[in-house]
């Protein structure tokens, strides 16, 4: 890869990053904010999906500073609608994962046939960010519907 099309490659790498940390923020968040019934499944899956994050957002910086980068101290947007209904909550995660996923999405375009490593990573967290889209837009449904969530 020449120069220009690494600089491309951090930026958009930086802003994985900086949407990874947004996530590990809003779903420590999310967590600390159910209440009710079902308070303890509900927030070791939102504590996962922090972690989860977290992860992401060490490989994205891993990945920058082995193409010579400088990582983002900055963190992606932070939607504070003070709705914390777990419906709500699952519709701000969908949305934010919705953008993470297209992020990955460009950074495969953007990587296309120049790099093994940084095709088969944003291959690797499209698959999982699909797959973490899936399972919310399962939690969206009514028990019973087979129909994917409609927004």
């Amino acid at each position: 890869m020449d120069n220009k099309k690494i600089e491309q490659v951090i930026k958009a790498l930086n802003l994985i990053l900086e949407l990874e940390l947004a996530g590990v923020v809003r779903y420590t968040h999310y967590a600390l904010m159910v209440f009710g019934y079902n308070r303890i499944p509900i927030i070791s899956w939102l504590r996962a999906q922090a972690s989860e994050s977290l992860v992401h957002a060490n490989k994205a910086g891993e990945l920058i500073t082995h193409l010579g980068g400088h990582p983002s101290l900055s963190i992606g947007p932070l939607l504070e609608t003070h709705n914390h209904d777990i419906g709500d909550i699952l519709r701000e995660s969908l949305a934010h994962e919705s953008i993470a996923l297209n992020a990955y999405k460009s950074l495969l375009k953007l990587v296309g046939d120049e790099s093994v490593m940084l095709e088969e990573y944003a291959r690797e967290m499209i698959y999982q960010e699909e797959q973490h889209l899936g399972e919310v837009d399962k939690m969206l449904r009514k028990p019973g519907d087979l129909a994917k969530f409609q927004a």
